[in-house]
Formats: C-alpha cells, sequence, structure tokens
C-alpha cells in the first residue's frame, strides 16, 4: 500500500494538465473519503440500511 505522499501524487499526477488548484484539492479530499469510508468498513464500523433510512427520515423532519 503506498504511503500518504505516494497516493497524493499519484492522485495529483492522474489529474489533466489544465486542472485548476480547487479540482485537485476536490479530487484529493474525495480520494481521502474514500479511504475513510473503507477503513469504516474493514473495522466494522458499519450501519445497516434500515438504520440508516431511519436517520435519513429524521433529517427529513
Amino acid at each position: 500500500m503506498p504511503n500518504i505522499k505516494e497516493k497524493m501524487t499519484e492522485v495529483i499526477q492522474s489529474q489533466p494538465e489544465d486542472a485548476t488548484y480547487e479540482e485537485i484539492m476536490r479530487e484529493l479530499a474525495f480520494e481521502r473519503m474514500i479511504e475513510r469510508g473503507l477503513d469504516d468498513s474493514r473495522s466494522g464500523r458499519v450501519i445497516s440500511n434500515e438504520d440508516m433510512e431511519r436517520r435519513i427520515r429524521t433529517w427529513q423532519k
């Protein structure tokens, strides 16, 4: 597994040459969100679909 600097370099290098600073930062943040979600999943920090549906319904009130 690549270290954080290697992963960031990989994400940055995958962007088009004309990518803006904001676009690159957005991609780096997106990559981090994915990694955090995968870490949560691997560690069992998940909830069922039914629990999530209940939570979403409370947001809609």
